[in-house]
């Protein structure tokens, strides 16, 4: 599939806010997170402008993006509908979270729903990003079981490392929520690791042969192609990259994306001060560079199953 920069910027970016906002939600109230306004108001700020940012992008794929309302009214069978619905409605509850975090200094009794809720609505709204692609049943790529729960491990990897950085810099770190941001991170990338090795052992089900019902008589290619050249569906849902620089892709994708948050976040546990907080800023700024590489990837190495009518197996 041909990787849209918008769509790869509306995942990353808002898979990071969606999980730095549940992780709001779920420890807001306990100890591990500063209680203080002005930390409500920057992560929560930070959280909602990724998530806004993120939906925003996702519009410029469009080719009518002033149309995009009406994607809403088809939850009844269309996951990026539900995802839209589900956007929407965790609004509702981060905002009441926000307000009473942010305002009133509140983020206990009452408002614990509100936080809990607004988790449960990222979560959901992430769920049902990951069922966009993992429902599309002629992408062999995307419809393994590993898709929406690495969609799930990247947003909660990824909003880790962002709170972790931002207690950093409000000088509250927590060795607990470094150990979490450490287990996060290399859980969603062993996941990954896993996820690139079925794909590439795994042969598609979709041939020339079983979509004739010519298997029988032996090999089938087609006489002539069905278009003279270049045109949408080969641009769109052909698109090649190279297996050498796929496997280069990978590489700084796991370097950039895990190995090197790894370090910086391990270094955490033995520095303090502004040399942490750096360490743990750097590690969420190279925590997105290499999920932004491994998203190109996951769109770049699908294969749709109509690239059969051209001759060549998905």
């Amino acid at each position: 599939m041909h990787p849209a920069g918008s769509v790869i910027l509306f995942t990353t970016s808002s898979g990071a806010g969606y999980g730095l906002l549940a992780l709001l939600g779920v420890l807001g109230p306990t100890s591990l997170v500063p209680h203080s306004q002005w930390f409500g108001l920057v992560a929560l700020g930070l959280a909602l402008a990724l998530i806004t940012g993120g939906l925003i992008a996702s519009t410029f794929h469009l080719g009518h993006p002033e149309r995009a309302w009406r994607a809403v009214t088809q939850w009844r069978s269309s996951w990026l509908s539900r995802e839209g619905v589900m956007a929407l409605v965790t609004y509702v509850p981060a905002v009441i979270f926000a307000v009473g975090w942010v305002l009133l200094g509140a983020t206990s009794g009452a408002w614990v729903l509100a936080g809990m809720l607004a988790a449960i609505g990222a979560a959901l709204t992430v769920t049902c990003t990951g069922m966009i692609y993992a429902s599309l049943k002629p992408i062999r790529q995307w419809r393994d079981p590993l898709v929406v729960p690495l969609y799930l491990g990247f947003a909660l990897a990824s909003g880790a490392l962002c709170l972790n950085a931002l207690q950093h810099l409000f000088g509250a770190s927590s060795r607990t929520l470094v150990a979490l941001a450490l287990a996060a991170v290399a859980g969603a990338w062993l996941a990954k690791l896993v996820y690139w090795r079925r794909i590439d052992r795994e042969a598609s089900d979709s041939t020339p042969e079983s979509a004739t019902g010519l298997g029988a008589l032996g090999a089938v290619r087609p006489l002539d192609p069905p278009h003279s050249e270049e045109n949408y569906l080969l641009r769109e849902m052909g698109f090649r990259v190279a297996r050498k620089h796929a496997a280069k892709l990978r590489l700084i994708a796991l370097a950039a994306g895990a190995v090197l948050p790894l370090l910086l976040t391990v270094i955490q546990f033995g520095a303090y001060g502004a040399t942490a907080a750096l360490f743990a800023v750097l590690a969420a700024l190279f925590a997105g560079l290499g999920l932004a590489v491994e998203r190109w990837l996951f769109f770049a190495e699908a294969r749709h199953a109509v690239t059969l009518y051209y001759g060549r197996r998905p």
